[in-house]
């Protein structure tokens, strides 16, 4: 059974930086791409971040890019999201997802697996 839990969510004032963890269980992600997307109160769920296992490859949104980094732990099968630089527009809940990325990274569609999720809210 597959498994990704999330952990270092929190409140943050404007220009602070937080990281998150995700945890990842149950099978071997070595084909696969793991994400980090965001959802605000009454948004669509937007992609934030993905990471290609078995390269290392990174994508980031054009929104986050230069104050976000995705990276991964291959040893303890672990993905993380250093964010720097938070504002206030960054406050949403964020979710971990894996899957095969057929075509797009950003689409969430993309991606079977989701955790489920934790809360960032940065303050003015």
């Amino acid at each position: 059974q597959v498994q990704l839990v999330e952990s270092g969510g929190g409140l943050v004032q404007a220009g602070g930086s937080l990281r998150l963890s995700c945890a990842a269980s149950g099978r071997t992600f070595s084909s696969y791409y793991m994400g980090w997307f965001r959802q605000a109160p009454g948004k669509e769920r937007e992609f934030v971040a993905a990471i290609e296992w078995s390269s290392g490859s990174t994508y980031h949104a054009g929104s986050v890019k230069g104050r976000f980094a995705i990276s991964r732990d291959s040893a303890k099968n672990t993905v993380s999201l250093q964010m720097n630089s938070l504002k206030p527009e960054d406050t949403a809940v964020y979710y971990c997802a894996a899957g095969p990325v057929a075509r797009s990274v950003i689409s969430p569609r993309e991606y079977d697996y989701w955790g489920q999720g934790t809360q960032v809210t940065v303050s003015s």
